[in-house]
């Protein structure tokens, strides 16, 4: 798709890499194949040399999955896309890239759980040191620099407690050092922010949340923003065989074309079920970054594109009252994951954190009375009288 530039977003979700198949599909057909036939031995010898462009094998491109690659990372205002067979296959290809004995990584400490836990109990084994630290604060960040330091890790907004970091800040703090920016979006997905927009260098999405939308598929994106980083990353996914399936790549693609659709149907409710959790009576705290109440409200007017569909509260009650709340919704589904066209509510303490310890986990702000929702696409008036009969019942 040439121009792609000039074009808006709902035109490239739905445009955005396509390729012009041989026989006219109007859609990315899927490649289910695990290996490719040569034309003959020159032209084997040649796409192994690198020297003639052709797919030898899935694990190592197939056109389906360059279909997706090319489509979010243009989307993303990227260089190239790495397609994976999950979120943590992305993350975990990212730290395999940049980390080893000796190494030092800077994260935030409320982030997706697994991605911490992989850090702590795998990567340190290895060698690998870290610090956890809230990246809302930039000054945080700066005082856990050390000299080994390789990677600037960062989720925002932060999953489960909605703070959000100022990703001009940490990039700028990133190329001072000398080391990459990674940003996880897939809170956001690129239809409300993109992160390379502000200096960063690498971006991970779990595909199984909003581009794919559907709850349907696990897989994972890392996009970059130069061929620099791709040329680093791209032969570690293929080494230890993170790739995605062809056919879960088409499912994802297919989910990518209704992304802005999605987003826009849900974050419309989602400011509703905000406002009316903030004002219920047996609700203490509502982390939402389209509420002016929210701590970064204005940092979030500036770096993204909208609120969104996720938000935490927490009740009056403490856990019990949390507990009792999700025990008793009947639309919303109780559900970890997020991002689909159907509402989740989980408690992240127990749930999605449960292998973060207690003490970091308030260090973090995950106390145990916190309740994440991921906000769907049905008719809000539903949704809120289904929170209002479980509120009922605490």
């Amino acid at each position: 798709m040439k121009n792609s530039e000039n074009l808006g977003f709902f035109t490239r979700q739905v445009h955005a890499g396509d390729f012009n198949d041989p026989l006219g599909s109007a859609t990315v057909p899927i490649y289910q194949t695990s290996t490719f036939k040569f034309k003959n031995a020159d032209h084997g010898a040649a796409c192994f040399a690198g020297e003639q462009k052709g797919y030898i094998y899935t694990r190592l491109g197939n056109p389906t999955i360059a279909a997706l690659e090319n489509a979010v990372a243009n989307l993303e205002k990227g260089f190239a896309g790495i397609a994976t067979s999950s979120g943590m296959a992305a993350i975990t290809t990212v730290y395999l890239t940049f980390l080893g004995k000796g190494k030092h990584i800077v994260s935030h400490n409320a982030l997706y759980g697994p991605a911490r836990s992989v850090m702590e109990t795998i990567f340190a084994r290895f060698g690998v040191e870290y610090t956890y630290v809230d990246t809302t604060n930039i000054e945080n960040v700066k005082s856990a620099i050390r000299p080994e330091t390789a990677m600037i890790y960062t989720e925002t907004p932060a999953n489960p407690t909605m703070g959000i970091s100022d990703l001009k800040k940490l990039a700028d703090l990133a190329h001072e050092i000398g080391v990459p920016l990674v940003v996880d979006n897939t809170f956001c997905s690129p239809y409300l922010q993109r992160p390379i927009e502000f200096g960063a260098d690498v971006v991970v999405h779990s595909m199984t949340k909003f581009l794919n939308g559907h709850a349907d598929i696990v897989a994972g994106m890392i996009i970059t923003a130069n061929e620099k980083y791709h040329k680093l990353i791209n032969p570690v996914m293929i080494n230890m065989g993170c790739n995605i399936d062809p056919h879960q790549a088409y499912m994802v693609h297919r989910g990518l074309k209704t992304l802005g659709l999605r987003i826009e149907r849900a974050q419309a409710s989602a400011m509703k079920i905000a406002e009316y959790l903030q004002n219920h009576p047996k609700v203490a705290k509502v982390n939402y970054p389209g509420l002016k109440s929210h701590s970064q409200y204005e940092l979030a007017q500036k770096q993204m594109y909208g609120p969104g569909t996720m938000m935490a509260f927490e009740l009056k009650g403490g856990f019990n009252a949390g507990k009792k709340l999700i025990d008793n919704v009947q639309l919303i589904l109780l559900a970890v994951s997020l991002g689909g066209i159907e509402s989740l509510i989980q408690h992240p303490a127990s749930m999605t954190h449960s292998k973060v310890s207690h003490e970091k986990k308030i260090e973090a702000g995950i106390t145990d009375e916190l309740v994440r929702l991921s906000v769907g696409i049905e008719n809000v008036e539903d949704l809120i009288a289904d929170l209002d009969q479980a509120f009922e019942k605490v």
